[in-house]
């Protein structure tokens, strides 16, 4: 998959489109380390309650989204964070169409 260019400012929020019914992802980047990447949500759509072996920062860029994490429900709206613990269950549902940057870094505490 494709990243962004480096050393180029990039407009998070305008640069990935909704798709009516659907979910969009975009790297932004990725190394050994982990990666980056933006996605946008439809109304109604999410991710099916899962784990990650690492912990998971989310940033609202638009819109609302209820984040379940250990089966509590969090709702986020633009401009709010949250991190998904590793091997924490979550789920994502988004309240209204949004869209969100998704941090994963690989590693030891």
């Amino acid at each position: 998959m494709a990243t962004y260019e480096k050393s180029k400012v990039i407009a998070l929020e305008e640069s990935i489109e909704y798709a009516s019914g659907g979910v969009i992802s975009k790297q932004v980047t990725r190394n050994k380390a982990g990666n980056i990447t933006l996605f946008s949500f439809d109304k109604g759509q999410g991710l099916t309650e899962h784990t990650a072996n690492y912990d998971a920062f989310v940033q609202i860029l638009d819109g609302q989204s209820e984040i379940t994490i250990d089966g509590k429900p969090h709702m986020l709206n633009k401009g709010d964070c949250i991190i998904m613990p590793a091997n924490i269950p979550h789920a994502l549902k988004a309240v209204e169409r949004f869209k969100m940057l998704l941090t994963m870094i690989r590693g030891e505490e």
